[in-house]
């Protein structure tokens, strides 16, 4: 994947909420060297993102990247691919912000009601997520602000700062 420590400091120091995905460190343990990595390079807020992905054969240790990223004290957590319910509780049990990226509609209200803090909706421009409904962000984020009673963000598919009015003008926070 393309993000780095050094990409995700850049981003936080940006104004961005910079992350990092746990599995592309490449262990639990190399996972916290790059946690430890982003706070060399920048004193900003960042996250870390826990996908979960079908598999065949053995899972990867999700636990242990979990307990990687709460053991280290990380703030923000994002998780995706699969259904975060196991997840979302251990992570708000340890005080962590969480956000699932969510690409239907019917995804981001199964969050909301697992306690979620932050949704964000990926629209197909984002493209490759598991479950897309192929449902573009101009849809997607206005669905959200009617249906979300949790803040949102627009995931994917914004290159410039009229695509990115458009997003906060549909409802994304």
């Amino acid at each position: 994947g393309t993000g780095t420590p050094e990409l995700c400091a850049a981003v936080s120091d940006a104004g961005g909420l910079g992350t990092f995905a746990a599995h592309n460190a490449g262990s639990p343990e190399e996972c916290r060297q790059w946690i430890r990595r982003v706070r060399e390079l920048t004193d900003k807020p960042f996250g870390v993102n826990l996908t979960i992905l079908p598999h065949m054969g053995d899972a990867p240790p999700y636990e242990e990247y979990a307990r990687a990223i709460i053991e280290s004290g990380v703030k923000v957590v994002e998780t995706a691919g699969s259904n975060p319910k196991q997840w979302i509780a251990m992570f708000k049990e340890a005080g962590i912000i969480t956000i699932h990226k969510c690409v239907a509609i019917r995804h981001a209200l199964s969050a909301q009601r697992l306690g979620v803090d932050v949704v964000s909706l990926d629209g197909f421009e984002c493209a490759g997520h598991p479950g897309e409904d192929d449902i573009g962000n101009l849809v997607l984020q206005a669905r959200g602000a009617q249906e979300l009673t949790v803040p949102f963000v627009c995931s994917g598919g914004i290159g410039d700062g009229k695509q990115l009015a458009a997003a906060l003008a549909l409802g994304a926070d």
